[in-house]
């Protein structure tokens, strides 16, 4: 390993994760074109194979960790993620799922855009939604990187000061995955919020940072994202169908007392949750104001048809 370069802690999180996706993520972090690593796998409880894979790779490499929690319990990924960050010794964190890739420049790439922007507390770039893993004829041509070029509201390769990738993140005009962060800034924010679990975890993490600290947003892609159905993101994602309201909610909610203990009240994030919760709380009373819209513009428009 190269001590010029700063030491990365790439954090792989795992349960469960299946014996070809779990190496195939691991291998590519050997890929790395940056030689400046360490690898930090973090075991959530896994009850099949790859425990055993984890603790090969630990003996096998100086440069691997293997870590777990108490009595092998299951506790989130909120809580796994912390106690890899915790361990880390690099300057920088990086964090892969089990069943994802990173391309081969990622770590170099990332890492040399936080060394030349030292106010970004974190650098990220759009993913590639990855389809074409399966091999198979139907998947061929599903694979697309996220385009961010079209949205007039989203820099690209700048650095974006506060709190503007934080209300993008409110909105939902913008998702972030396969970042580098700073492990100092990681700590200033303490870490992930390791009451929620499955879901929301991540994007309360970006949160934290991005309402208080600038931001590198790349148009390089670095991070292959597996599309399958049994991943952690689409188990998330059913259960967001499932239960989207309430946890939505409770997201606003946390992020609304977040807010108040930083003294952000009555900034425009700020306001924008408020909207949000009284659409939640009030039901009935957001879908008669959405008709009452809908039917004054519909008034509107055959009135300059009359008109004209």
């Amino acid at each position: 390993m190269n001590s010029d370069r700063p030491l990365i802690s790439c954090i792989i999180i795992f349960f469960n994760a299946g014996e070809q996706f779990f190496i195939e993520a691991i291998e590519s972090i050997f890929a790395q074109t940056y030689d400046n690593w360490e690898l930090l796998l973090v075991d959530d409880g896994s009850s099949d194979g790859s425990t055993n894979i984890a603790l090969q790779y630990a003996q096998k490499h100086p440069v691997i960790r293997y870590l777990e929690h108490k009595e092998h319990q299951n506790r989130g990924m909120s809580a796994t993620r912390n106690l890899g960050i915790y361990h880390a010794k690099g300057k920088y964190i990086a964090f892969l799922d089990a069943d994802d890739l990173w391309l081969p420049n990622t770590l170099k790439e990332q890492s040399a855009i936080l060394e030349s922007y030292p106010d970004a507390a974190m650098v990220f770039g759009p993913i590639q939604w990855w389809y074409s893993w399966t091999r198979n004829l139907e998947d061929t041509n599903r694979d697309f990187i996220e385009n961010w070029a079209n949205n007039p509201s989203i820099q690209i390769n700048t650095i974006i000061q506060p709190p503007e990738i934080f209300l993008l993140l409110l909105k939902v005009e913008i998702a972030i995955s396969g970042m580098l962060v700073r492990k100092q800034i990681i700590e200033q924010v303490g870490g992930f919020e390791e009451q929620f679990r499955g879901l929301y975890e991540d994007q309360i993490f970006c949160s934290k940072i991005c309402l208080q600290f600038s931001v590198f947003i790349s148009d390089q892609c670095w991070y292959k994202y597996r599309q399958h159905p049994n991943s952690c993101c689409s188990i998330a994602e059913k259960a967001q169908k499932d239960y989207g309201l309430i946890n939505r909610f409770i997201f606003l909610n946390w992020l609304k007392q977040y807010l108040l203990k930083l003294g952000f009240k009555n900034t425009e994030g700020w306001k924008i949750i408020k909207k949000e919760l009284w659409q939640y709380r009030h039901p009935r009373l957001n879908l008669l104001q959405k008709n009452a819209r809908h039917i004054i513009n519909r008034i509107k428009w055959k009135l300059k048809c009359i008109v004209k």
